[in-house]
């Protein structure tokens, strides 16, 4: 389903900024109380992993587009995964 697979690749943008709030908030938990860390950083691995799944299914989803229409999406995937910068 070529449509199904477009909406699954626009919506990346949605999963990145997601994670990206949740990365400065749990970091704000363990800035304001060193107990917090342990924990926070469990989250933040799992909030990543999940992350990945979401950059997954985006490249099935340009396969699947690619599969249909013989070429790839038109544009560049917007990133809202701001934690690298």
């Amino acid at each position: 389903d070529d449509k199904l697979a477009m909406q699954v690749w626009h919506r990346d943008a949605e999963v990145d900024a997601q994670y990206t709030g949740l990365f400065r908030e749990l970091l704000t938990y363990m800035m304001e109380d060193p107990r917090n860390i342990t924990s926070c950083a469990h989250l933040l691995f799992m909030a990543k992993n999940i992350e990945r799944i979401g950059d997954h299914a985006t490249n099935i989803a340009e396969n699947t587009y690619f599969l249909v229409h013989g070429e790839m999406p038109a544009g560049l995937r917007e990133k809202r995964d701001q934690t690298s910068q």
